[in-house]
């Protein structure tokens, strides 16, 4: 039988843990012309735009109709590869993908690339979807000009959240170095510091560099709750989040500051306590989990894609997480 505590994560898991539900309330600033001195133009069409999102959702779509990783790495990488398997993993256990795993095919806007190498990167952020959740910041990429354009990341935009401006698609905006610098910190930095106020909350070094967010809220809170069930069987719980090398995609915008999306995975170890055994704690969790045989400690892996927007450093701004996606990847007994 379940204890306590166990059916307290299932319900803190269940409700805690869905991020930007609710209609985006925030506005997108509206395109701006390019400077003068700007004489680059993108080599890629919103009307290209519009193709390759296209193809990628359609494969998305097939994958879910098929409940299948098969033929994903097509047109999907990088975080949302990990992200999109897991979804179709729960999905085959409960009957079908969470509604927070849908991508609106109508767009709002999108920046497109004025740079002429490779890798590049392309930002559109769609509408919100049928039922009113959030809009989302899909990130694609090309890594070469031989190779199709693939979904590297997505993340549910916060309501309420301000994004900064960028220029109009057909003039194109400069993408973004993990060194830039002129901001209140390099987007490096930045993910780095966030990784840490994620994990320490208001006792991280860098907490007052970083306007509050949903992300933060929703780990603190669920976190808070979760340690006062587990202190009634003496369990423990920690989480440690790792910024993944390399993966960052930056667009600098004509605010002067950059809009940053990274990957950082987290590890939720939760050990029971009193010889009880750790179960999954989520429909998401126990599917993940299988067949595996519980222990006293479990260890959860999620995949966090974080959007920050990174002002100049003459702007008196704080850092600011205007839209995430947490989902879990793996869920093991150790």
């Amino acid at each position: 039988m379940r204890s306590r505590i166990t059916k307290l994560l299932a319900a803190v898991a269940a409700l805690g843990l869905t991020l930007g539900l609710g209609a985006c309330e925030g506005r997108i600033p509206e395109p701006q012309a390019a400077p003068a001195d700007v004489d680059q133009i993108p080599d890629l069409t919103e009307e290209q735009e519009s193709k390759i999102r296209a193809s990628i959702l359609e494969t998305l779509d097939q994958a879910t109709q098929n409940m299948s990783g098969d033929g994903l790495s097509a047109r999907v990488t990088g975080p949302m590869l990990d992200v999109r398997n897991s979804a179709i993993t729960v999905g085959k256990a409960t009957g079908g993908l969470d509604k927070t795993n849908t991508i609106p095919s109508d767009m709002m806007q999108t920046v497109i690339p004025v740079d002429s190498g490779w890798p590049r990167t392309v930002y559109t952020i769609t509408t919100t979807t049928e039922d009113q959740q959030s809009q989302r910041l899909l990130v694609f990429t090309q890594d070469s000009p031989r190779q199709n354009y693939k979904l590297w990341g997505v993340a549910r935009l916060f309501a309420g959240a301000q994004l900064p401006r960028f220029t109009v698609p057909e003039i194109g905006t400069q993408m973004g170095l993990p060194n830039d610098t002129g901001l209140v910190a390099t987007p490096q930095e930045a993910v780095e510091r966030y990784a840490d106020v994620l994990q320490n909350g208001a006792n991280s070094e860098f907490a007052d560099q970083f306007a509050d967010d949903s992300l933060r809220q929703t780990i603190a809170s669920v976190a808070q709750t979760v340690q006062e069930g587990m202190e009634r069987n003496n369990g423990t719980q920690t989480q440690m989040f790792t910024v993944v090398p390399d993966a960052i995609k930056i667009m600098r915008s004509s605010d002067g500051g950059d809009l940053v999306v990274a990957q950082i995975n987290s590890e939720w170890t939760r050990a029971a306590g009193d010889g009880r055994e750790s179960l999954p704690a989520s429909d998401e969790e126990q599917a993940l989990f299988g067949d595996g045989t519980a222990t006293s400690t479990m260890k959860v892996t999620y995949v966090n894609i974080v959007a920050l927007y990174v002002p100049p450093e003459d702007s008196g701004e704080q850092i600011t997480a205007v839209g995430a996606e947490r989902k879990p990847i793996k869920v093991e007994a150790i």
